[in-house]
């Protein structure tokens, strides 16, 4: 189908994270800005909470603009551009967002998601990466279908979506973590995605956050979880979840005991269940054998083609492969 423009419509379908992918958004790292400087040294903290002359978002980055290490952008493209290359490989159809200048734009899976048929722009907790969706709205204009605009009072980010057959998995903050900087999908979403999809149940899951330690803190849901294979498997942290009992649920759904890779504080930290699913037997993640080797090879062990990417600079900033990926269609048989 083609517009009085004679462009294609875009076709969205997205009811899980193992499917077939046909289409979706990949972040660019092109033209991004200086990491803001201004941080207060959390060792100096009244609160957990970081003060608002600090002006970084999350607790890894500030970790390594505080000791040098943040990344290049030429480091950060290159691994943007071999993510992209994987995709290509397997046919998929990658839409790329129009470069707003200075903007670090690598990480739109907060900036929208699709449900079913039914794409939703996010409302991020971050005020600053709101412009954000103007570099996609060229590409959303092409969606066949429906397009939702939850109101403003609505926060919501599309690391803590995840459609499951019935069910709609939401990360929430843990109680003890309401109000902290790190706390990006409020309550209201849970009200906003359960009068939408009347006969879906939106479960939350309490996460624990930090915005001090980059160890504690699980900024969205696929910080700490993620299926993959025939939605039989998952990667989990346990130690993430507020309530073990929902850890223990999720697990239970997605294959059980056998079928779940179980990580730890370290392998949350360099993002290990931020790995992304091309189909039910093709799995991209990380290349650094320190950091992901042994997820790789438990990985394999459960029968999936790993597709190994260098990301390890574009981890220092919280976000990995998911983070990065915007699904617009999936295939359902």
């Amino acid at each position: 189908m083609t517009n009085c423009n004679g462009e294609s419509y875009i076709d969205i379908d997205v009811r899980d994270e193992t499917a077939p992918l046909e289409a979706v958004i990949l972040g660019t790292a092109r033209d991004m800005h200086e990491p803001f400087q201004h941080y207060v040294d959390p060792a100096t903290w009244t609160l957990d909470q970081a003060p608002s002359q600090d002006l970084i978002t999350d607790p890894k980055s500030r970790h390594h603009i505080m000791n040098g290490s943040y990344p290049l952008e030429v480091n950060l493209r290159t691994e943007n551009d071999h993510f992209s290359r994987i995709l290509a490989k397997y046919n998929v159809e990658v839409f790329k967002p129009i470069t707003l200048r200075n903007t670090n734009q690598i990480f739109t899976r907060d900036i929208g998601f699709v449900i079913d048929h039914v794409f939703i722009k996010s409302n991020m907790g971050t005020q600053s990466r709101q412009a954000e969706f103007f570099a996609i709205r060229d590409i959303v204009s092409l969606i066949a279908q429906e397009v939702w605009f939850p109101p403003r009072t609505v926060k919501i980010e599309g690391g803590d979506v995840f459609p499951y057959r019935d069910k709609i998995f939401l990360g929430q903050a843990a109680p003890e973590s309401k109000g902290l900087r790190c706390d990006r999908t409020n309550e209201l979403a849970l009200e906003y995605l359960a009068h939408k999809f009347p006969d879906k149940e939106v479960v939350p899951i309490y996460l624990h956050k930090s915005d001090k330690d980059p160890y504690r803190n699980c900024l969205h849901l696929d910080c700490a979880f993620q299926p993959f294979g025939h939605n039989d498997h998952c990667i989990i942290f346990p130690d993430g979840f507020a309530d073990r009992g929902q850890a223990e649920m999720l697990i239970d759904l997605f294959g059980g005991s056998s079928n779940a890779i179980e990580i730890d504080a370290k392998d949350m930290y360099h993002m290990n269940s931020n790995v992304f699913s091309i189909s039910p037997n093709v799995i991209v993640s990380g290349a650094d054998e320190q950091e992901f080797g042994e997820l790789n090879r438990q990985l394999e062990s459960h029968g999936m083609t790993v597709e190994r990417v260098p990301y390890s600079e574009t981890a220092k900033m919280e976000g990995l492969l998911r983070c990065s990926t915007l699904p617009l269609r999936r295939t359902y048989s």
